[in-house]
């Protein structure tokens, strides 16, 4: 089989696209495909050569010219080994070329990095000394604020003081004033309250004069007044009721006089003591008969005056308004000398 003779030309386009690669790529980069292409393209050559020179099934006539391809392809691939030697040069150039530009690159940006950092640096030394200053300005203000609202607080509580002293003073003095006043006023107050209540004395001493005055004219009219006087059986029925009610009340007196008296006896005998309390109770309750035993004899009283009045017809008008009173008031309470009106206004 004859070997193909366009092999030499993908060799030589491989070393080509690999040296167009490393053109592209970094300096290192570009030299590694370099080589590899070449030593790609050399074993590929030495087959076509060796296939050519052993290929079986050529024809007598074949074999004479071999002598003259060999030559041809030896000396067309040495045109294709110099060209790959100096695309490689090339390439190796370009490499080398790319490698300083990227280390000029590098360098550069080192640098500039380096100057980055310093003017970083510089610029934070300045802004910590900005702030440095800035604070120390801000504590010497503060300290100033402070010793000035000291001054002032100091100023303020010494004014404070000086006016709750003049606010105690003045306290002091009104309280006196008051309490002046008010002992003058109360001194007007007890004479104003004593002459009040002599002028009320005066006038219910007159009131009383005038109503005992009045009394004895309405006795006087009384005296006169026979309201049922032609009613004689009705007198008859309020004598009868008078001398019942006499019978009882006299009684009741009776029973609350021997009540107190054997009050009166058991206070005296000698096992009373006044120690155990006692006797509070006995006197309280001795009190009390005492009292209903006086109101029971001033009923007594009424009776007989209620009696007299039946006797001459005169029994049966108000003490106060000197009107009749109605017979039923009469028959209901024994004995009675106000009617249901002014009895209601006292």
């Amino acid at each position: 089989m004859t070997a193909s003779p366009a092999s030499p030309k993908k060799a030589a386009s491989k070393a080509a696209k690999a040296t167009t690669v490393a053109k592209k790529s970094p300096a290192v980069s570009r030299a590694a495909v370099a080589k590899k292409a070449t030593a790609k393209a050399a074993p590929a050559k030495k087959t076509a050569v060796t296939k050519k020179a052993v290929a079986p099934g050529k024809t007598t006539s074949t074999a004479k010219k071999a002598p003259a391809s060999t030559a041809a392809a030896k000396a067309k691939a040495a045109a294709a080994a110099k060209a790959q030697r100096e695309r490689e040069a090339k390439a190796a150039a370009a490499a080398k070329a790319a490698a300083a530009k990227a280390k000029a690159a590098a360098a550069a940006k080192a640098q500039r990095e380096r100057e980055a950092k310093a003017a970083a640096k510089e610029r934070e030394a300045k802004a910590k000394a900005a702030a440095k200053e800035r604070e120390a300005k801000a504590k010497a203000a503060a300290k100033e604020r402070e010793a000035k609202a000291k001054a002032a607080a100091k100023e303020h509580e010494i004014q404070r003081k000086a006016r709750e002293r003049a606010a105690i003073e003045a306290k002091k003095q009104r309280e006196l004033e008051a309490k002046r006043k008010a002992i003058e006023a109360e001194r007007l107050r007890k004479q104003r309250e004593i002459e009040r209540r002599n002028a009320e004395e005066l006038k219910r001493q007159e009131r009383r004069e005038l109503e005992e005055r009045k009394r004895q004219e309405a006795l006087e009219r009384k005296m006169h007044s026979k309201p049922y006087a032609n009613d004689t059986a009705f007198l008859a029925e309020l004598r009868d009721l008078l001398l019942e009610a006499q019978t009882v009340t006299a009684m009741q007196i009776t029973v609350l006089e021997n009540a107190v008296n054997d009050l009166l006896e058991g206070r005296e005998r000698p096992e009373y003591d006044e120690e155990d309390g006692s006797s509070a109770g006995s006197d309280y309750d001795r009190d009390q008969l005492k009292m209903q035993l006086d109101n029971e004899r001033l009923k007594t009283q009424l009776i007989d005056v209620a009696l007299a009045r039946v006797d001459d017809g005169s029994y049966g008008r108000c003490d106060s308004c000197f009107e009749p009173i109605a017979k039923d008031r009469l028959r209901a309470q024994v004995p009675v000398f106000t009617c249901v009106t002014c009895r209601a206004n006292g």
